[in-house]
């Protein structure tokens, strides 16, 4: 009993104002709910002075709890009311801090630029848009027929076998990452009329490794032609149009004897590089020769009538000698301090 304070107006005034002054005091909610814990909670002065009502005399009960209920619900208010204006500052800071000014001007910290062999692929192409020729385009998951067998690769070729080719389950369906662009031209053969003059640029797959002279994934363009009187001088013609065009007039191209089952007869073809960074040579660049005549049947085209030819570039490859980049990973692995070296910043 002795540890319990007497009721008396004095206490209750001071236990009042220790409220007040703690809830006025608080610089934040977190600082106030302990605040109000201490003030109001079961172990603070004002619930120790209310539960000396038990003791109060009957005749004095109304007048004694009047004065601690009007004690109690006058910090109850100030807690609320600064309850009140703390949550809205931290609201009003909180806003601030998250504030976007969607009229301003966004800060780049860095800039891109264009992927510098989409940059080769798009001038190879205007190229020979420029020559009067047309761009084709197809699938990357392509039919077996498409790839393979309709370019006169049999069952055997090595070509077709997993360790060159990605097949594509189920295998029922017979569905492949095309190895080539080649089956572009088989489409465009069934889908227009001869005479044909078209690039097929896109990317191609191929379970080569990845390193500094392969990629797995890479992509060429590929030329077909396809009309009446279409020979290995036109052919030649075009090749070295493209590498002047590229690499200087001093550039022109050979045709090394190879085999190919598309064409028929069938070259490799290198490049005369005359600024190449180790000294002018001659550069492996590609393979070409005149559409095999069984391709053109499968085609529908008699190739007693017509006839024509082929060939396919690297872009990464040209990319290499035109820019000497010494390393194919570069061009994968996307790093925008590569691509800011050829221009074309957006």
């Amino acid at each position: 009993m002795s540890d319990v304070p007497e009721i008396t107006p004095e206490r209750v005034d001071a236990a009042v104002a220790d409220a007040l002054a703690a809830a006025a005091d608080a610089p934040d909610t977190a600082a106030l709910k302990k605040a109000r814990s201490a003030h109001q909670g079961d172990g603070s002065a004002l619930a120790a002075l209310n539960a000396q009502m038990r003791h109060v005399p009957k005749d004095r009960k109304a007048e004694f709890g009047k004065i601690v209920g009007q004690a109690r619900g006058r910090v109850a208010q100030a807690f609320q009311a600064r309850e009140e204006t703390l949550k809205s500052a931290e609201d009003a800071a909180r806003l601030e801090a998250e504030r976007l000014d969607i009229t301003a001007i966004p800060q780049r910290t860095r800039t891109g630029a264009r992927h510098p062999v989409a940059l080769m692929q798009e001038r190879i192409a205007d190229l020979f848009v420029g020559m009067g020729w047309e761009i084709a385009d197809g699938p990357e998951l392509e039919h077996e027929w498409f790839n393979f067998d309709s370019l006169n690769l049999d069952e055997d070729h090595p070509a077709r076998q997993e360790q060159d080719t990605f097949f594509v389950d189920p295998p029922e369906r017979h569905l492949v990452m095309r190895t080539q662009t080649s089956p572009v031209q088989m489409r465009t053969m069934l889908e227009r009329d001869v005479p044909i003059y078209i690039l097929s640029p896109g990317k191609v797959a191929r379970t080569d490794e990845f390193d500094a002279t392969h990629l797995p994934v890479f992509t060429q363009a590929e030329g077909l032609v396809v009309d009446k009187g279409i020979t290995m001088a036109h052919l030649k013609g075009a090749l070295d149009h493209v590498a002047k065009q590229l690499f200087g007039d001093a550039a022109e191209t050979r045709l090394r004897i190879n085999h190919f089952p598309f064409t028929e007869p069938s070259a490799e073809f290198d490049l005369w590089h005359p600024t190449f960074s180790g000294g002018a040579r001659w550069i492996e660049w590609g393979g070409c020769g005149m559409v095999n005549p069984n391709v053109l049947r499968a085609a529908g085209i008699d190739p007693e009538v017509y006839s024509g030819f082929a060939f396919g570039i690297g872009i990464e490859r040209a990319l290499m000698f035109r820019s000497d980049v010494q390393d194919m990973r570069d061009m994968a692995e996307g790093d925008v301090r590569f691509s800011e070296q050829f221009g074309m910043v957006v």
